[in-house]
C-alpha cells in the first residue's frame, strides 16, 4: 500500500511512463519521442523515490544503454561494495548471458572486476530500484537511478538468463547435427531458420515478461481503484488499465503470428535446400572445371617460355616424359621447370633422354656435367615412381607389434579462438592459458618424435656410397616432416619441466627415440635417436612464437644434426617457420614458408631447399619445394623438387649452363635432368582421420599406453590422456591443477635461488635428467646432449631419480 501511495503522489503519469517503459518487441526500441525523452519524463516522475536510498544515491546514469533484447546491455548500475564505502558507480556489461562490471568504461579494454553467469543466476528485486543477484555463493546488490531504469535492467537480465539457459541445454543438440565438413560453411537456410528460431524464442519470453508485470501492473491499478480518489482519476485508471489488457492481447497476436510464419519456413525448407545443394554441386563442378584450365594453359606458357632456351632438346625432353613410367603429364608440369630463389641463381631443368644425350666437356664457367649411365641405380636406394613399388615398399615397413589404428572421435565443442587470443596479441604463445578445446591429445615432446615417420628415408640413405645421393635423402627427410601439419592446425600441449617421452621402435624398425623437457622458459626440447641400421640423430628445440592479430607465426630455434655411422657424414639443418592463419576469421590453415640449408660437414656438400609462401596470384603449385644439391665445389648434382605436403623428387643433373638474365636482373641457370625419381611420398590418412584429430598412423600410436615407461612420460599425463578419451571438461581442471603445481614449483626454485644468493653460495637451477649442456663441436652452440643412463634405468626399471611432476 506504501509503494502504491508513492506512485500516486508523483501524479498518474508516472504510471503511463513505467508502463510505457516495456520495449517493443518489434524493434527492441521504446515507442514515443524516444529513449531519452522517455528516461527524462520517467526520472522526473519518480525521482524522489528513486534517489532517496543509501550510500551513492546520486547522480544520472550517464550513458544511455542499450535496448533490452539486443545482445549486448551496457549502462551505469550503483553495485554495494561494504559498509564503510557503501554503494559504488560501476559500468555494467551484459552480453552472452554473463554479467561483467568495471570502475569505467575505459577498463573494459584491459580489466574486469567481476563476472556473474546468468543461466544459473536469481534474479530478485527487493524494491522500486534494487535488483539482487545470486549465484552460488555469489551475491550483486545493485541499485538503479529509478524504477523505470531498474525494470530495464530487469527485463535485459531476465531475457539473456532465458537465453542463456536455452543455449546452455542445446548446445549439445545443435553440435552433433553438424558435420565438420560444412562447419565453416553452414547453409544460409539452415542459419536463417535458426536465426527465426531464437527470435520467436525471446518473443515468447518477451510474452512472458510482458504477462508477469502486466498481472502486477493490474494489481496495482486494482489498488488504486480502492483507494478513495476523484472521480476524474478513478476513469483514468480503468483507462490505463483497459490498455494494457489490450497491449497483452496484442502481444499474444503477435506471438502466434510469429509462430505461423516460423512454420511456414519450415515447410518450404527442404525444397529450398534441394535447390541450394544443387546449386553448390555445380559451382565445385565449375571450380573444377576452371582449375583443370588453369593447369593446361599454366602447362602450355611453361613449354613455350622454355622453348628458346631448351633448343634442340626440348624435344626429346618431352619425349621422355611422355614415355615414362607413371604419371607423365603430372611430371611434366611439376618439375620440368623451376621459379627463381632468393638466394640462389634462378634455374629451369629441361628432361634430356641419355640415349640421345652425348656431350663433351663444356667451357662455361660454373657448368657442371654428369654421366648418364650413373643414374642407373638400385631399386632399393632410389624408388621409381611407379606406384606398385611404393605399395611394395609400404609392405614391408609394417610393425610386428599390433599397435592401436584409431582413437576415440574428436567432441564437437564450439569455442570462440578470438575471444581467448584477442588479449594476447604480441605474447609468447607458451605464456597464452589456453583450454584444451585448442589442443591434440599430444605433447609438443610427441610432435617432435613425429619426425621419423619416415625413418626409412635415413635407412635408405646409408646405402649410398656417393655423398650427394646421401644428400639427396636427407633432404626428402627434412621436407617429410611437415607432411603431418597440412591439417594439423590444433595446438600440442606445452610439456612440463621435467617430462620425457620414449619411442622404443628398436626390434620393429630399428630405433629408439628420447626427449625430455630442458626448459621451461623459453620451452626447450632434446631429443635424441640411435638407428642400429647405422644412424644417430639428435636436436634441441626452442620454439619460439608471436600472435601478430591475423595469424600466428612459430618459429623453431636450433640446429638439427645427422651422423651416419660407417661414412662419418654429418648433416646440420635447421626447420622453416611455420605460420597458422585465419586467427580471426575463416578456416584455419598451416603454410611453410623460407629456406633450409643442409650443409654436410664432412664433405662440405650442400643443399639449398626453398619453402615457397602460398600465394592467391602465383601460377606455382601450392606448397611447392625446390633445391639444388651441390658439392664442396659449388657444382650441381641434383635438383630437389616437389611439395611438403605429398612427394619429393630427385633429378639428376648430365649438363648446366646459364642462359638469359631474368627481369630482376638475376641469370638464370639451364640444368639438363634426366628423369626424375620419387624419394618420398606422403603415406594416406587413416579412415576417419578427419574426427581423429587429423593423425597419421604414427601419430594414433604415440598416446598409446605403454608399460615399463619413465613416471615422467607424456602417456601419463592425465590431462592429455582425458582429452583423448573425450572428457575434455575434466581435462580442463586438471590442467590448471598440473600448470599450479608447476607454478609452485617454480617459485620454490627461485626462493632457493635467492636464498643461496644472500649467502654467497652458487646456484645451479634446473638440470635435466637424461641430457647435459655442452658445447657443439660443429656448430659451437650449447645444446643439450644425451649423456646415457635412460635405456639402462628402464631395463632395471630404476626410475628413483625423477621427479613427481603429474
Amino acid at each position: 500500500m506504501g509503494k502504491a501511495a508513492a506512485l500516486c503522489s508523483g501524479s498518474t503519469r508516472g504510471l503511463v511512463s513505467l508502463l510505457s517503459a516495456v520495449p517493443c518487441l518489434a524493434c527492441h526500441e521504446l515507442p514515443g519521442s524516444g529513449r531519452r525523452a522517455m528516461s527524462n519524463e520517467a526520472a522526473a516522475a519518480t525521482g524522489a523515490g528513486s534517489r532517496g536510498g543509501g550510500g551513492g544515491g546520486g547522480g544520472s546514469a550517464g550513458t544511455a544503454p542499450a535496448a533490452p533484447g539486443s545482445d549486448t546491455y551496457k549502462g551505469w548500475l550503483f553495485k554495494w561494495t561494504n559498509y564503510l564505502k557503501g554503494y559504488q558507480r560501476r559500468w555494467f556489461v551484459l552480453s552472452n548471458g554473463l554479467l561483467s562490471y568495471y570502475r569505467t568504461q575505459a577498463e573494459m579494454a584491459h580489466t574486469c572486476r567481476g563476472t556473474i553467469n546468468l543461466s544459473t543466476a536469481h534474479i530478485d528485486t527487493e524494491d522500486s530500484c534494487n535488483i539482487v543477484l545470486s549465484n552460488g555463493g555469489r551475491t550483486y546488490h545493485l541499485k538503479a537511478n529509478s524504477e523505470v531504469e531498474r525494470q530495464r535492467w530487469v527485463t535485459a537480465l531476465e531475457l539473456a538468463k532465458a537465453k542463456a539457459i536455452r543455449m546452455r541445454n542445446n548446445q549439445s543438440d545443435d553440435s552433433g547435427d553438424e558435420e565438420p565438413a560444412s562447419q565453416s560453411d553452414k547453409s544460409e537456410l539452415h542459419g536463417t531458420l535458426k536465426t527465426l528460431s531464437s527470435k520467436l524464442e525471446d518473443l515468447s519470453t518477451c510474452n512472458d515478461l510482458i504477462a508477469k508485470h502486466g498481472a502486477a501492473l493490474q494489481r496495482s491499478l486494482s489498488e488504486l481503484e480502492n483507494l478513495k480518489l476523484p472521480a476524474e482519476s478513478g476513469e483514468k485508471i480503468k483507462a490505463v488499465n483497459e490498455r494494457a489488457t489490450l497491449f497483452r492481447i496484442t502481444s499474444n497476436a503477435m506471438i502466434n503470428a510469429c509462430r505461423d510464419f516460423l512454420d511456414l519456413a519450415e515447410t518450404h525448407s527442404r525444397k529450398w535446400q534441394r535447390a541450394l545443394q544443387y546449386e553448390r554441386e555445380q559451382r565445385i563442378r565449375l571450380e573444377e572445371t576452371i582449375e583443370q584450365l588453369a593447369k593446361q594453359h599454366n602447362s602450355l606458357e611453361r613449354a613455350c617460355r622454355g622453348a628458346p632456351g631448351s633448343a634442340g632438346s626440348t624435344g626429346t625432353a618431352k619425349g621422355s616424359v611422355q614415355s615414362s613410367k607413371g604419371e607423365a603429364s603430372d611430371e611434366d608440369e611439376e618439375t620440368e621447370y623451376f621459379d627463381a630463389m632468393e638466394d640462389a641463381p634462378a634455374f629451369i631443368t629441361v628432361t634430356a633422354d641419355p640415349k640421345h644425350h652425348r656431350r663433351s666437356g663444356s667451357n662455361l664457367s660454373g657448368a657442371s656435367e654428369g654421366h648418364p649411365e650413373d643414374w642407373n641405380l638400385e631399386d632399393s636406394v632410389f624408388e621409381s615412381s611407379n606406384q606398385s613399388s611404393y605399395n611394395e615398399s609400404c609392405k614391408d615397413l609394417l610393425p610386428k607389434k599390433r599397435r592401436r589404428t584409431r582413437i576415440p572421435d574428436k567432441p564437437n565443442y564450439s569455442l570462440n579462438l578470438w575471444s581467448i587470443m584477442k588479449n594476447c596479441i604480441g605474447k609468447e604463445l607458451s605464456k597464452i592459458p589456453m583450454p584444451v578445446n585448442f589442443n591434440e591429445p599430444l605433447s609438443m615432446l610427441q610432435r617432435l618424435t613425429e619426425d621419423l615417420e619416415y625413418h626409412e628415408l635415413l635407412d635408405k640413405a646409408v646405402k649410398c656410397e656417393s655423398s650427394t645421393e646421401q644428400m639427396c635423402f636427407v633432404a626428402a627427410f627434412s621436407v617429410s616432416s611437415y607432411s603431418t601439419t597440412v591439417h594439423r592446425t590444433a595446438k600440442p600441449f606445452n610439456p612440463l619441466l621435467g617430462e620425457t617421452y620414449e619411442l622404443d621402435r628398436l626390434e620393429e624398425f630399428g630405433f629408439r627415440s628420447l626427449c625430455e623437457q630442458v626448459s621451461h622458459h623459453p620451452p626447450a626440447a632434446a631429443h635424441h635417436v640411435f638407428s642400429k641400421r647405422g644412424w644417430t640423430l639428435w636436436q634441441e628445440i626452442t620454439i619460439a612464437s608471436k600472435f601478430r592479430g591475423k595469424y600466428l607465426s612459430i618459429m623453431p630455434l636450433g640446429a638439427i644434426h645427422l651422423e651416419f655411422h660407417s661414412s662419418g657424414n654429418h648433416y646440420v639443418w635447421r626447420k622453416v617457420t611455420s605460420t597458422v592463419h585465419n586467427i580471426i576469421v575463416g578456416k584455419l590453415w598451416i603454410d611453410q614458408s623460407g629456406e633450409i640449408e643442409i650443409v654436410n660437414h664432412k664433405s662440405k656438400d650442400k643443399c639449398q631447399l626453398k619453402f615457397t609462401p602460398y600465394s592467391y596470384f602465383s601460377r606455382d603449385v601450392p606448397r611447392k619445394v625446390t633445391g639444388v644439391v651441390s658439392d664442396a665445389d659449388g657444382k650441381a648434382h641434383y635438383v630437389m623438387s616437389g611439395t611438403w605436403d605429398e612427394k619429393m623428387e630427385c633429378s639428376k643433373i648430365v649438363h648446366s649452363s646459364h642462359g638469359s638474365t631474368s627481369s630482376e636482373g638475376k641469370q638464370k641457370t639451364v640444368y639438363q635432368t634426366l628423369s626424375p625419381k620419387v624419394l618420398w611420398k606422403k603415406y594416406p590418412l587413416p579412415e576417419n582421420a578427419e574426427n581423429m584429430y587429423f593423425f597419421s598412423d604414427l601419430a594414433l600410436t604415440l598416446n598409446e599406453p605403454e608399460e615399463r615407461v619413465a613416471p615422467t612420460d607424456s602417456r601419463l599425463r592425465p590431462d592429455q590422456r582425458l582429452m583423448e578419451s573425450g572428457r575434455w571438461d575434466e581435462a580442463n581442471v586438471e590442467k590448471q591443477r598440473l600448470e599450479e603445481k608447476q607454478r609452485a614449483v617454480r617459485r620454490r626454485r627461485e626462493a632457493e635461488a635467492v636464498e643461496a644468493l644472500e649467502e654467497g653460495k652458487d646456484y645451479e637451477g634446473y638440470i635435466p635428467l637424461w641430457f647435459e649442456r655442452k658445447v657443439d663441436p660443429v656448430t659451437g652452440e650449447l645444446i643439450c646432449a644425451y649423456k646415457g643412463g635412460y635405456w639402462e634405468a628402464k631395463d632395471k626399471q630404476d626410475w628413483s631419480v625423477c621427479p613427481d611432476i603429474f
